[in-house]
């Protein structure tokens, strides 16, 4: 039987008195990839803010077994559920090496620090020739691969991103797609939250598809991308 890493039931959230998530639900098993897709607007940002106890939610968010809903973003942080946001958030004036250390901000093994950031910088041999150049300098995809090296830092057992591919060229989204199945080659579980259905179900084992903040379909992401009206609705088939 596989291990349910993080559980999600009648989950919903919302913004003050506007509801945005309606009794979704989900399930990630250790050492997957899973994507959340959807339209923009459907909720999938909400999703991950309200897993990252960033905003409010009702419901069930059980992760490696513990009940999450009462924990501080801190504490939720510290358990290794990190969210790599959308617009990637560096510190711009930082270098690169700097971004890095703050992703290892919270740890206290040094030696594991170091090793991690040895591991990661040969995931991302761009970020290791930029090392000390300034965060708000690099290109666009040289940004999402220092906020997502950021996450990596953070020592991850789930690592949450939003919107990798926003924005990019098809070649740097290839590259981070692959970074991703050596992510989870190195035992870290991934969930990607996509608007580009595409690149999602790439690399994913399985995925939802959330619309109107409520999960509509979920299954195998070669079944799902095989879909007729998934093809239809998000890849113009």
């Amino acid at each position: 039987m596989i291990e349910a890493l993080l559980e999600v039931h009648a989950l919903s959230a919302g913004y003050g008195e506007v509801p945005v998530l309606c009794d979704v639900g989900m399930t990630i098993a250790r050492g997957e990839i899973v994507a959340l897709v959807g339209s923009n607007g459907a909720g999938k940002t909400t999703l991950l803010r309200a897993l990252s106890g960033l905003i409010a939610s009702g419901g069930t968010i059980r992760f490696e077994g513990r009940a999450l809903r009462a924990m501080s973003p801190e504490r939720i942080f510290d358990r290794g559920l990190i969210h790599v946001p959308e617009g990637r958030h560096l510190f711009d004036r930082m270098t690169v090496h700097e971004n890095l250390l703050m992703g290892a901000h919270r740890r206290r093994d040094r030696d594991g620090v170091e090793a991690d950031l040895e591991s990661t910088y040969g995931m991302f041999p761009r970020l290791a020739e930029r090392r000390a150049q300034r965060a708000g300098s690099l290109s666009g995809g040289e940004q999402q691969m220092c906020a997502i090296a950021r996450g990596l830092m953070a020592a991850p057992r789930l690592l949450m991103i939003d919107e990798m591919s926003l924005g990019l060229a098809p070649v740097v989204v290839d590259h981070l797609l692959d970074v991703l199945l050596e992510v989870r080659c190195s035992g870290v579980t991934v969930l990607l939250v996509e608007q580009d259905v595409h690149a999602a179900f790439q690399v994913a084992d399985r995925g939802y598809v959330l619309e109107n903040g409520a999960i509509v379909r979920e299954g195998r992401a070669a079944s799902l991308a095989a879909d007729p009206e998934i093809q239809r609705i998000y890849l113009g088939l």
